[in-house]
């Protein structure tokens, strides 16, 4: 599995050379595709050839193109071949509802923990009160406690005044977070021959990434982290280095049950077990916990 997050923010020349990404620049960098496991192209004069977007299919390399505004707009995602992708799309459709819903519940509680987790770690009011609503969670959240959580963790974190809404730097930092982790997530259920537009809770016809969307929530606590933790210098747009160190939250550890580990790998381990929940209606997901922003170190 790769495990490089891989991010281009000057002009550029991708081509494949034997098992590695060769990278043009005033000098060639080479990087082994088996090591990679997403690329983020962020400049507009950055061209890459045929053979690289066949080897990111062959490799499992999630490639991410962004926008006019540098935000994320697209990945190309694997066409894996997959022994049970028909079998698991059947699952996915036809999931018990209460089974469902309980899965959802379980995502909405380990989301507001981690959310309550990050108010600790900013030490920030109001922990008190996120643990209630963790509490009080029932089966397919028919309260809608993960918005209300949500509307008040916010302006706890970043102030009264603060609205998702707006055009500022911290929601141009959250929603850059967001996309990175909610590619990755995609990327891992496509490997895993799951079908990212169905989902157990999020439902949009014009959603390609439902399921993604569904599994995103306890992992989205780590942006909020990060943006509280590193606010900006300047006012204005992402800087290059904000964007380095949103991808590179893919690095940082977790708490999994089988023990710290980073993001990237906590997404692996939590995509298996929403394949064992379609498969053999186990709805005790294996989600994150939030431990703080260390990166992981790899053993020698």
């Amino acid at each position: 599995m790769g495990w490089r997050s891989v991010m281009i923010s000057r002009p550029a020349k991708l081509r494949r050379e034997h098992y590695s990404l060769a990278i043009e620049q005033e000098q060639t960098a080479f990087v082994p595709f088996e090591d990679i496991a997403i690329i983020v192209l962020n400049h507009r004069e950055i061209q890459l050839t045929h053979p690289v977007l066949s080897a990111c299919a062959d490799y499992g390399i999630g490639l991410y193109a962004t926008g006019d505004n540098h935000q994320p707009n697209g990945v190309f995602l694997p066409f894996l071949a997959h022994s049970r992708t028909t079998r698991l799309m059947r699952k996915q459709m036809d999931i018990p509802r209460p089974l469902a819903k309980q899965a959802w519940a379980n995502i909405v509680r380990r989301k507001i923990e981690n959310q309550a987790a990050v108010l600790r770690f900013c030490a920030k009011n109001g922990v008190d009160r996120m643990d209630s609503y963790v509490r009080r969670v029932r089966s397919g959240d028919t309260e809608n406690l993960e918005g209300q959580a949500a509307a008040f963790y916010f302006t706890q974190l970043f102030g009264q005044g603060f609205y998702r809404a707006e055009e500022r730097w911290a929601n141009a930092a959250l929603d850059y977070g967001y996309a990175v982790l909610r590619g990755a997530i995609a990327r891992g259920l496509v490997a895993h021959g799951m079908h990212p537009p169905i989902g157990l809770f999020h439902a949009s016809e014009q959603n390609a990434f439902n399921l993604a969307d569904d599994l995103i929530e306890p992992f989205r606590p780590l942006v909020d982290l990060h943006v509280a933790k590193h606010p900006a210098t300047t006012e204005g747009d992402l800087a290059p280095q904000d964007k380095a160190a949103l991808v590179a939250l893919l690095n940082v550890d977790v708490g999994m049950p089988q023990g710290k580990m980073a993001a990237l790998s906590a997404i692996e381990y939590a995509v298996e077990s929403l394949a064992r929940l379609f498969e053999q209606g186990d709805s005790e997901l294996e989600l994150p916990t939030l431990i703080g922003l260390h990166a992981h170190r790899l053993e020698c």
